[in-house]
């Protein structure tokens, strides 16, 4: 897969801000979004089966992510759904089929109301839709994650997030993320996404009419109650929800053949 760029207005230090995306396949769209602290290589055993069975799939960087550019006035859910709509727009413009994570899937309850004609249908994935953090979490955050050690601890808390069964080729993926973060820029953007509150999304929750399916991993650590936050999720969204055994915050990448299992016939229908 070749990169490619999609220009938009919204950076702060020059005229245009980047974002990053690849795309696999023809078909209907459908547009990947990663969670923060990741790349839109997360999506890399999702990607080929949903390619395979007739999708055109693209997986896009998030602001100060990946091969993103990093100077952006708005690290928001807001912000990550105006890219998932541009994007929309430059690949053609019909209604696509968004499967968004953690953060990224308030990203997508955005822009489902936003533009409700350009989404036909959402898969939110471990979902960060509502809530925010509060003033002790927010310095807590800012001591841990901050440089010079903050894409290590980082590190050290997404291997969490995969409490079952890491990929073959997590220690490379891992290490190429501390890479990525280490560059001036991303683990700034990354604490910009942590601080920015989910109230743009949660919001909007009631004015949903997109069709939805909710995928979380039954040990998501990043959810006191992961089933309790799906079922709440999607009765919200009218819409449907699906625990996947034994996964974390990662399904799609920890257990990619049974996530595909369930998204496939969602987006079949």
């Amino acid at each position: 897969m070749t990169t490619q760029y999609l220009k938009t207005s919204d950076g702060t230090h020059s005229e245009y801000g980047s974002l990053a995306y690849d795309v696999t396949g023809n078909g209907p769209l459908v547009i990947c979004v990663p969670g923060m602290g990741d790349s839109r290589k997360v999506y890399r055993f999702l990607v080929p089966p949903l390619s395979e069975a007739g999708y055109r799939v693209a997986s896009m960087d998030l602001r100060g992510h990946g091969e993103s550019s990093t100077k952006w006035a708005d690290f928001s859910v807001a912000g990550i759904g105006s890219d998932i709509l541009a994007l929309i727009h430059y690949l053609g413009g019909d209604p696509a089929i968004v499967i968004g994570s953690s953060m990224a899937a308030g990203a997508a309850v955005w822009a489902a109301v936003e533009e409700p004609q350009s989404l036909r249908g959402m898969t939110l994935i471990g979902p960060f839709v509502r809530g925010g953090c509060g003033l002790l979490t927010n310095l807590m955050m800012t001591a841990m994650f901050s440089r010079p050690w903050g894409p290590a601890a980082w590190l050290a808390y997404y291997k969490k997030l995969y409490p079952t069964r890491k990929p073959d080729d997590f220690t490379t993926y891992s290490a190429s993320l501390r890479t990525n973060l280490s560059e001036p820029g991303r683990m700034e953007a990354l604490l910009a996404m942590l601080r920015a509150t989910k109230q743009a999304s949660e919001t909007r929750i009631p004015r949903v009419t997109t069709p939805a399916l909710v995928l979380m991993g039954s040990k998501d650590p990043d959810f006191k109650n992961p089933a309790g936050e799906a079922a709440w999720v999607a009765e919200a969204l009218r819409g449907e929800y699906r625990m996947i055994a034994d996964a974390g915050h990662y399904p799609h990448a920890e257990f990619p053949a049974q996530t595909a299992a369930l998204i496939l016939p969602f987006m079949n229908s």
